[in-house]
């Protein structure tokens, strides 16, 4: 996921580089007439800015260790309301920030975490021959503030036209907690005593840092793109577990 936002940037510079130099035909000048059009003249009264940014994306863990055991769907949330501001030399370009919530939600199997506590480093116990919750899951909310740098081909109706942007957030972690539903034994059966509704939740930010800064690239064409996110530095504070980078390949949603 790093290379590829590596690679992402590259193609972003490139593209931007051949954007500059790309021929704008204005209308209505005869063959052998036409100019590059003159951007700075171009009217975006109606133009989507694309202020809100709703994303969905299937999350995971770089770096890793074989002994964590993550399943189930691990997914991501976020929202964002954005301030976009256009080139006036040329409105393709523009820059993008504003202010948002973002949610990791990172699924395990057979697993305990020990985030509460904080005598020992956080550790991922396996019960895998012991009682366990059939459902478990560690979630992380941030406050975030993205920053863009948005093409669009078609500024003058960019609903309907293609986009890319790159970019990165900063957040600061709000919450950190555990929950587990259904505890079963080791065969999956339900224990005698809880029914399926019985939840365990465990909040607790001890462990994980309190800002993460992640990298952002966003391709797409309308109201719909695909991003890819990868956070640079660790999850877990170090010293105190395993470096992990979280990761998210998903969908945004984005329009008025």
């Amino acid at each position: 996921m790093k290379n590829f936002l590596f690679i992402a940037t590259g193609l972003f510079i490139t593209f931007f580089s051949f954007a500059q130099d790309m021929p704008k035909e204005t209308k209505n000048l005869p063959a052998g007439r036409q100019g590059k059009k003159d951007w700075s003249k171009v009217k975006l009264t109606g133009r989507a800015n694309d202020h809100f940014m709703l994303q969905y994306g299937i999350t995971n863990w770089s770096g890793k260790p074989d002994s964590i055991k993550t399943g189930g769907f691990s997914r991501s949330f976020n929202f964002y309301v954005m301030i976009d501001m256009p080139f006036k030399t040329d409105p393709r370009f523009s820059v993008a920030l504003g202010p948002g919530v973002g949610t990791d939600h990172i699924f395990f199997e057979k697993t305990n975490i020990t985030t509460t506590n904080h005598l020992k480093p956080l550790a991922f116990q396996n019960l895998s021959d012991t009682n366990h919750f059939d459902k478990f899951k560690l979630v992380n909310v941030f406050m975030e503030l993205p920053l863009e740098l948005r093409f669009c081909l078609n500024p003058e109706n960019s609903n309907k036209s293609f986009k890319v942007a790159i970019g990165a957030k900063v957040g600061v972690q709000v919450d950190a907690h555990t929950k587990g539903k259904r505890w079963v034994n080791k065969s999956g059966t339900l224990i005698s005593g809880f029914d399926n509704k019985y939840v365990q939740k465990n909040k607790d930010k001890y462990y994980f840092n309190g800002n993460r800064l992640v990298g952002m690239f966003r391709v797409g064409y309308g109201n719909i793109s695909l991003f890819g996110t990868y956070q640079l530095g660790s999850l877990i504070k170090e010293g105190l577990g395993p470096s992990v980078k979280p990761y998210t390949v998903g969908v945004t949603i984005s329009g008025l």
